[in-house]
């Protein structure tokens, strides 16, 4: 079976997202004091990512954390699948945003930023981009590592 999920294939996507992350980390941080992302609302934002990014690890460890915040094994299982029916009536719309941020590799359609600005202000759009950003690297990176063990396995490791 050939490998089929996300990766990064332009080296400057990685290095992008990198920085990004590194000069971003401590505000990501700083974002769990504030309530404005609660822990339940990031893991639906990086579980919806990841279902479309198909990253195992990251499948792994968000569920746990998703379990630590709250969620229910269920709603974690309907997000891994792209079923977003038991989110939160408020936090929906990013959850769909961020299917759509994923599926369209980080580059959404203007008037989908746009209704996500408007309906959850600047502050709050702006931390949502970050937890976006944050988990792609995590996901691509994973799926980078899994591509190479399975190029240098001729395809035996595939997780």
């Amino acid at each position: 079976m050939p490998f089929s999920k996300r990766t990064y294939r332009n080296p400057n996507d990685f290095f992008s997202d990198l920085l990004f992350s590194i000069r971003n980390g401590k505000r990501l941080k700083e974002l769990r004091g504030t309530g404005l992302i609660t822990p339940a609302f990031r893991e639906r934002l990086m579980l919806a990512v990841t279902a479309v990014n198909g990253c195992s690890y990251c499948s792994y460890v968000h569920a746990k954390q998703a379990l630590k915040s709250g969620l229910g094994q269920r709603e974690i299982e309907q997000l891994l699948s792209g079923d977003i029916g038991s989110c939160p009536g408020e936090e929906a719309l990013a959850v769909i945003y961020a299917q759509h941020w994923a599926e369209t590799n980080a580059h959404p359609d203007p008037e989908t930023v746009q209704k996500l600005r408007e309906t959850y202000g600047s502050e709050k759009a702006d931390a949502i981009h970050l937890v976006l950003r944050i988990i792609r690297l995590g996901n691509l990176s994973g799926n980078s590592l899994d591509y190479f063990l399975y190029l240098i396995s001729f395809g035996r490791w595939q997780r």
